[in-house]
């Protein structure tokens, strides 16, 4: 089981008992309101079981980690990314309400992009619905550079969103 520590936070592998976790982050309208419209439950699980399987970089699903405080254990929500092609990787986070604003946002990030260097990787990529000012600063704290906006990418309900789309290089 791959297990990332930082100051405050140790991001452990989604395992079949974090189903609760993952059916709350995807329910919960402060979390989702830039992520998606609203999802059927047997849509969560699909994309939770895809998760499930053992994670490399060969993989093609996310490797999804369970962001965990330290202090109490308590977990805050996933982190993770997948791999876009060789060298490139999507990196995404999502936590629950009462945990945003809170810096761990940027902290499990930054433990994505550490992993992410020590396995060989040239450079990662995030989306962000325009709109998602939070994530859009997550994102810049932690080196990421915005690179190119998709006008009407994204339909979240009645409404169309633009993509923003942003790039780190590690190397």
């Amino acid at each position: 089981m791959l297990t990332l520590n930082t100051e405050r936070l140790h991001l452990r592998t989604l395992v079949e008992s974090d189903w609760p976790l993952f059916l709350r982050l995807h329910s919960e309208p402060q979390t989702m309101q830039f992520v998606f419209g609203e999802i059927a439950e047997e849509q969560v699980r699909k994309g939770f079981d895809h998760r499930l399987p053992a994670w490399g970089p060969q993989s093609d699903h996310w490797l999804c980690l369970v962001v965990v405080d330290k202090a109490n254990e308590q977990d805050l929500g996933v982190s993770g990314f997948r791999i876009l092609s060789p060298g490139h990787a999507e990196v995404g986070c999502l936590l629950l309400p009462e945990y945003q604003g809170k810096g761990f946002g940027t902290e499990s990030r930054r433990a994505i992009i550490d992993y992410a260097a020590a396995i060989g990787l040239d450079s990662l990529e995030s989306t962000v619905t325009d709109g998602n000012i939070a994530s859009c600063k997550v994102l810049e704290k932690c080196g990421f550079v915005f690179e190119r906006r998709v006008p009407q990418a994204y339909q979240i309900g009645d409404r169309w969103f633009d993509d923003l789309i942003y790039r780190y290089q590690i190397t």
